[in-house]
């Protein structure tokens, strides 16, 4: 096992750039994991923060577009300061790999906050997963999830109508995750933010669904313990889909808003 802490290693080369290796540990498909990606991506902006003298900040929203999948190996970080403010700095990052760009983002770094919300709408779960929570690392499909390695994940079969093979379950699935072997920290919750498999499992559409561009808000500092996910989705157009996705902690704050846009086949 690689636990995220270590999996997200980034190493500074001194002038605004930073490497990293994308580990076969977490991936989906073979291919590195989204949400990993848009946390090694907020990762660096605060780095490059740190690096600087500059005091200890948090990533609070990160907008990525993927122009091309990037695959498991050695990938280059560089970074670009569009802004720094007392309130808020905003950061873009770009991962190429081999010579190419795969990723690029924007990152807007500052203090999260420390105190309860005045006001939440947040989805009615449990703080842990129920007894017939399925661990997602004993599905069949559970070579292609390698991500479940680094993390425990836990799928509500309630609503997860795909499981058995039948069409017509509300585009609504809730999950339970947590990193192994240590706490979840903001970066985790981008993690979780897209740990989902695609709701339009519920459709019959099973194929890989590639996400265009992701956007995650972090709002609070998660508690230990599991993370619940709850992901929806508004419309599916032809081949394209949306999903949102509301992360709360064991005490249940409000730690993570992750909206992306994404294509799946047209038939099952």
């Amino acid at each position: 096992m690689i636990s995220f802490s270590t999996a997200a290693a980034i190493r500074p080369l001194g002038d605004g750039t930073f490497t990293a290796e994308l580990p076969a540990e977490w991936t989906v498909g073979g291919k590195p994991h989204g949400g990993f990606l848009l946390a090694l991506l907020a990762k660096t902006a605060v780095a490059l923060h740190t690096g600087n003298g500059t005091p200890l900040v948090d990533p609070l929203a990160v907008s990525a577009q993927f122009l091309h999948s990037p695959g498991v190996g050695p990938a280059l970080l560089r970074t670009e300061v569009r802004k720094t403010g007392r309130q808020a700095t905003v950061v873009a990052v770009n991962l190429e790999q081999r010579g190419r760009s795969c990723i690029e983002a924007v990152i807007t770094t500052g203090r999260l906050p420390r105190d309860r919300a005045a006001w939440t709408d947040l989805p009615n779960q449990s703080a842990e997963p129920p007894g017939n929570a399925i661990d997602i690392s004993t599905l069949p499909s559970a070579s292609m999830f390698r991500l479940t390695e680094g993390c425990d994940v836990r799928l509500d079969p309630s609503g997860a109508g795909f499981l058995h093979g039948h069409v017509g379950d509300p585009l609504r699935l809730r999950l339970w995750a947590r990193p192994r072997g240590e706490h979840a920290d903001p970066l985790f919750a981008l993690v979780a933010g897209d740990i989902s498999m695609p709701v339009t499992f519920n459709l019959g559409r099973m194929g890989w669904s590639p996400t265009v561009q992701l956007t995650a808000l972090l709002r609070s500092r998660p508690a230990p313990g599991w993370l619940r996910i709850q992901v929806d989705c508004r419309a599916v157009h032809g081949a394209w889909f949306d999903s949102d996705a509301t992360v709360v902690d064991s005490t249940g704050r409000l730690v993570c808003q992750a909206r992306q846009l994404a294509l799946t086949a047209t038939t099952g």
